[in-house]
């Protein structure tokens, strides 16, 4: 895939990431909970910290912390991205990781928080909340996850079929 697709992927997914979480705080004041099935909730929330909330504790070193390591992803993300940019798949899984990377930086960088509003339950059981960025970035690790149980064809078995 060529790196501009790729990219251009990265940058739909970061687009939409944006536009929701835009709406969502157009539309709802923080906490406030719209249940729209027996399920799913949309409520607005604000992580300071990581997946599940890791470190949204701490004192606040974490929004840099953790903006530099989704940073250094995304550099290593659009090398990899040129490297095997004829892994079409391999590709798409990291342009979507990508996208979902820079969306939850975008907000850790210019909020000092990610904004979550997706929320699933069961029950009493609320998964935690999450956003569109979060379901690309698992999307994305689930099409790797994938990708990587299928069987490749081994290089020098297709000069064996030309020969």
């Amino acid at each position: 895939m060529k790196l501009y697709i790729s990219l251009s992927i990265a940058l739909i997914v970061l687009a939409l990431d944006l536009a929701s979480k835009f709406w969502v705080e157009s539309a709802l004041e923080f906490g406030q909970s719209i249940p729209l099935t027996a399920f799913f909730n949309l409520v607005l929330t604000y992580n300071p910290g990581a997946a599940f909330s890791f470190l949204s504790e701490q004192p606040g070193w974490q929004r840099w912390f953790l903006s530099g390591i989704a940073g250094s992803a995304a550099l290593l993300i659009v090398f990899l991205l040129n490297k095997y940019r004829h892994e079409k798949s391999f590709c798409l899984s990291l342009s979507l990781i990508l996208g979902g990377a820079l969306g939850n930086l975008y907000d850790r960088v210019t909020l000092g928080h990610v904004v979550d509003f997706l929320d699933f339950y069961v029950g009493n059981y609320h998964w935690p909340a999450f956003n569109f960025a979060d379901s690309a970035i698992f999307v994305g690790a689930a099409l790797m996850i994938y990708d990587s149980f299928r069987k490749k064809e081994n290089p020098e078995d297709s000069v064996r079929k030309v020969k």
